[in-house]
């Protein structure tokens, strides 16, 4: 709670300010009270109420399900490594993906080229397969390892792998290919339809969901796994639990929205801030709510200039960046 006013209507009132200002912003300008009328199914102008239909409300629907997938990554990988600076890439997830996009927009010039055809749901189905690759070691691995620290460096060091590889290709793929690739890297929000658009939100759906099953154990891993153990929390399902959700929702966002960073990572920490709880139960749709107004507002700002919209990744990292910064300050100030 802030003053008299509770954190979980400060929650809903920036999300629901933030959706109807995406929606507003554009090449062509809408009132706000146009866009209250369309999305009530008033008469509007057909141009503006196409306009809002086809293209903005998927934009804003993608920024809700990916911020909200991706923090709720984000806070599982922090607890499950007791870590404030991990993110749902941490164990090299998006690093698979990224491989194996990389395959498919500059695989020619080695001969190892995953697709032939680069259509939106290639790419899609190729990130997926990819950060699914790494899943199955890193569930191989942890069932293998028992320390979480281990399982992190074991985590890094796939990332690292996979982001070598994807150098060499860089290096011995044509400047169109490269091209093409590096802007898949920088995040895009507003290229999906609407069967993409319920793809994504099965996605939400199944990790939240997944999460939701793990809460107790998660609530009891913050104070060791040994404790947890002791507690009667069988430790290797809730890790596997924890990577596979977190999988599941930084495997589907990277898909469709390419790898979009520091979302994750600065979130839960900026909803601890409203609600200074380590209750998951609470926590969960808190940092689900969190994650959407923040990319929201990283859509909103990437537009401002104008005719040119800013990269999303360019924007996210403004924003999570001074937020790691903080973190780290914070816990030395706490430390000593």
């Amino acid at each position: 709670m802030i003053g008299n006013i509770p954190a979980w209507v400060i929650l809903i009132v920036l999300l629901i300010g933030a959706f109807l200002a995406d929606l507003s912003l554009g090449s062509v300008r809408i009132p706000p009270g146009e866009i209250l009328k369309i999305l009530t199914f008033q008469e509007s102008s057909e141009v503006w109420t196409d306009i809002v239909w086809s293209f903005r409300m998927t934009k804003a629907l993608t920024c809700v399900l990916a911020g909200s997938a991706l923090s709720l990554g984000g806070l599982q990988m922090q607890t499950l490594f007791r870590n404030p600076l991990a993110g749902p890439d941490v164990l090299g997830l998006s690093s698979g993906a990224s491989l194996a996009v990389s395959l498919i927009f500059m695989g020619q010039a080695t001969g190892l080229q995953l697709m032939a055809i680069q259509t939106p749901w290639a790419i899609a189905i190729a990130a997926s397969s990819g950060c699914a690759a790494v899943f199955l070691i890193m569930i191989a691995v942890a069932r293998r390892i028992q320390d979480n620290v281990s399982l992190l460096i074991v985590g890094l060091m796939v990332g690292a792998t996979t982001s070598s590889i994807v150098s060499v290709l860089q290096y011995l793929s044509t400047a169109e290919e490269m091209q093409v690739y590096v802007l898949w890297t920088f995040g895009s929000l507003g290229g999906l339809n609407w069967t993409e658009i319920q793809v994504l939100s099965l996605v939400l759906l199944i990790g939240s969901g997944i999460a939701m099953l793990n809460i107790k154990s998660l609530n009891a891993w913050l104070l060791g796994d040994r404790y947890a153990q002791s507690l009667g929390v069988n430790v290797k399902r809730t890790r596997v639990l924890a990577i596979l959700s977190a999988s599941i929702l930084t495997g589907g966002v990277t898909g469709f929205c390419g790898p979009i960073a520091f979302v994750g990572l600065a979130v839960p920490h900026l909803v601890k801030l409203l609600l200074p709880t380590s209750n998951h139960k609470t926590l969960i749709p808190a940092v689900i709510a969190g994650g959407a107004v923040l990319l929201l507002l990283c859509d909103i700002l990437a537009q401002l200039p104008g005719e040119a919209i800013l990269p999303i990744n360019a924007i996210t990292a403004m924003i999570g960046a001074p937020v790691v910064i903080w973190v780290i300050l914070r816990n030395r100030v706490v430390r000593s």
